[in-house]
């Protein structure tokens, strides 16, 4: 079996890169080097610690086909295409509000209000809440699912006061 990888050119800095999108909807991506690469998926390389960072290309097996240091260099027509196309592939809430905790001890249920709208989950252990730097936590549901407080700081005071249950 003849293994396939990555074209050996240097990692781009998104100028001469092109995006747009094709008639059926696909990600085309055009290189500076003349390649068209149609049916693209971008893959933020490290998309909790570093989002504004490195971009992958991936082609419909999942194997890396371009890589973007970062999207900052892309034209603005070109960066849009790309900041939609990431945000459709990617889900992570960004809790704005704790309403309700279903008690004291996990399993507990919650009820939040995100950037995209009131839900419930399970939280299984308190394990599952990861700080990410002093003030910035990464909350992992029942599910998998994946939940983001950008700054429990500036949560209101009954959300610190629910969260601070659990830390």
């Amino acid at each position: 079996m003849r293994k396939e990888s990555i074209p050996d050119v240097p990692p781009s800095d998104g100028k001469g890169v092109q995006l747009a999108l094709d008639a059926w909807g696909r990600l085309i991506l055009s290189t500076p080097d003349g390649r068209r690469l149609v049916g693209v998926d971008p893959v933020r390389a490290f998309p909790i610690t570093d989002p504004g960072g490195w971009v992958s290309f991936c082609d419909a097996d999942g194997r890396e086909v371009f890589r973007l240091r970062s999207p900052d260099g892309l034209e603005p027509a070109s960066r849009r295409v790309l900041d939609e196309e990431l945000a459709r592939r990617e889900f992570l809430p960004l809790i704005r509000r704790i309403v309700r905790v279903s008690g004291e001890a996990t399993p507990v249920d919650w009820d939040v209000e995100t950037d995209r709208g009131p839900t419930t989950f399970t939280l299984d252990s308190e394990d599952d809440i990861r700080k990410l730097g002093p003030n910035r936590l990464l909350i992992t549901d029942s599910r998998k699912l994946r939940y983001q407080v950008a700054d429990a700081r500036a949560l209101d005071g009954h959300s610190r006061r629910l969260l601070d249950r659990f830390l």
